[in-house]
C-alpha cells in the first residue's frame, strides 16, 4: 500500500506541475512553455526576466495558479476530514452550509464593517465564525437520537445554505456601493481573478498549520470509520474530538473563502476519487486528497479563464457544473436517502 500511495503521490505532483504550467502559459495572451519555465526559474533565483511576458506569468498567473493550488487542496482535505466526522460521503463543505457560513461572515464585514473592511484579518476571521456557525446549526439538526441519516444531513445543509443565501442576498440589497456589490457577487459564485502575492501568505498558512494539524488526527478519524461505540471502546472522546475537529476545519474553509469566494464540490468529488486510489486509511488519504484539489482547483480555473474568452467564468460555475452530476450520481449510487422524515 505505501508503494501504491507514493506512486499517486509522484503521479499527482506531475499532474500539477504540468496543469500548473499550462495554467501559466494559456490564456488571452498565449506564452510558449519553455518561455514560462524561463521566466518562473529566473524569477526563483532572482534574476527574472523583464518584459510584458514576465509580467504576465509572474505578477498575473502566478499568483492565481497558486491560490488555486491551496484552495483546492484546503477544500479537498476539508471535506475529508468532514465526510469522516459525519460519518457521510456526501458530505462537502459547500453542500454543509460551511462555504456558505464563510461567505455570509465575509459579505457582512466587507458591506457593514469600518477598518476590518476588505482583505485584512477582519474578512477572514468572520469567514471562519460563519464557517464554524453553519458546520455546528446542520450537524445540530442532523443528529437525533445519536444516529444521523443521510437524509437529515442533505435537508439540514439545504436549509441552512437557503437561510445564508437569503442573508447575502439581503446584504447584496442593502450594500451602498458597487464596489460592495461586486464583492458580494464575487463570495457567491467565486473565483481567484484577484489574487496578489501579497495576499498568499495567510490562506498558504492556514493549509500549512491546518493541514499538518489534521494529518495528526489521521488515526482519530479512522477510528470513527467504526461508528460512535466502537470508537469510544478504542479511547475516542468522540464528543470533543469532533469539536476540536470542527474548529480547525472550520478555520481552514473560513480563510480560504475569504480569499476565493465559495468554491463548490471540490471537497465532495475529490475524496471520493482518492479513496478509490488509496483506500480509507487517512494517513495516505489527506495528502492525495490535497494534491488532487489543488490539480483540480487549478485545471478548472483554467477552463473558467479559457472557455468562453475573452470573457471570464467564475471558478465556482465550472466547479458546479462538474461536481452537480457527481453528486446526483453518488446520491443514486447510495440507493436511498435514507429516514428523511426520521
Amino acid at each position: 500500500m505505501r508503494l501504491r500511495t507514493g506512486a499517486v503521490l509522484a503521479g499527482l505532483a506531475a499532474a500539477l506541475a504540468v496543469s500548473a504550467t499550462a495554467g501559466l502559459a494559456l490564456g488571452p495572451v498565449r506564452i510558449a512553455p519553455d518561455r514560462v519555465l524561463d521566466i518562473v526559474l529566473g524569477g526563483l533565483t532572482g534574476d527574472r526576466p523583464v518584459g510584458a511576458f514576465a509580467s504576465i506569468v509572474w505578477d498575473v498567473r502566478m499568483p492565481r495558479v497558486l491560490l488555486g493550488a491551496v484552495v483546492g487542496a484546503g477544500l479537498a482535505v476539508a471535506g475529508t476530514v468532514l465526510q469522516a466526522l459525519v460519518r457521510n460521503q456526501l458530505a462537502d463543505p459547500f453542500l454543509l452550509g460551511a462555504s456558505s457560513g464563510a461567505s455570509a461572515g465575509a459579505v457582512l464585514v466587507i458591506v457593514f464593517g469600518t477598518a476590518a473592511a476588505g482583505f485584512g484579518l477582519g474578512v477572514p476571521l468572520a469567514a471562519f465564525l460563519g464557517s464554524l456557525i453553519a458546520l455546528v446549526a446542520v450537524y445540530a439538526m442532523a443528529r437525533r437520537g445519536g444516529t444521523m441519516t443521510t437524509g437529515r444531513l442533505i435537508l439540514a445543509g439545504v436549509a441552512v445554505q437557503y437561510v445564508l443565501s437569503a442573508l447575502t442576498s439581503l446584504v447584496l440589497v442593502l450594500a451602498a456601493h458597487p464596489d460592495q456589490v461586486r464583492s458580494v457577487l464575487f463570495w457567491t459564485l467565486g473565483g481567484l481573478g484577484g489574487a496578489r502575492w501579497d495576499e498568499l501568505a495567510v490562506p498558504a498558512l492556514a493549509l500549512t498549520v491546518g493541514g499538518a494539524l489534521l494529518l495528526t488526527l489521521a488515526r482519530p478519524l479512522d477510528l470513527l470509520l467504526a461508528g460512535e461505540e466502537g470508537a469510544h471502546t478504542l479511547g475516542l472522546d468522540t464528543g470533543r474530538f469532533r469539536a476540536a475537529a470542527f474548529v480547525v476545519t472550520s478555520l481552514v474553509i473560513g480563510v480560504l473563502v475569504a480569499c476565493s469566494g465559495a468554491i463548490g464540490f471540490v471537497g465532495l468529488m475529490v475524496p471520493q476519487a482518492a479513496r478509490m486510489a488509496v483506500g480509507a486509511g487517512h494517513r495516505a488519504l489527506l495528502p492525495v486528497a490535497a494534491l488532487g484539489g489543488a490539480v483540480f482547483l487549478v485545471l478548472a480555473d483554467l477552463v473558467a479563464r479559457t472557455a468562453a474568452a475573452p470573457e471570464e467564468i467564475p471558478v465556482g460555475v465550472v466547479t458546479a457544473l462538474v461536481g452537480g452530476p457527481c453528486f446526483l450520481w453518488m446520491l443514486r449510487r447510495s440507493g436511498r436517502i435514507e429516514g428523511v422524515t426520521g
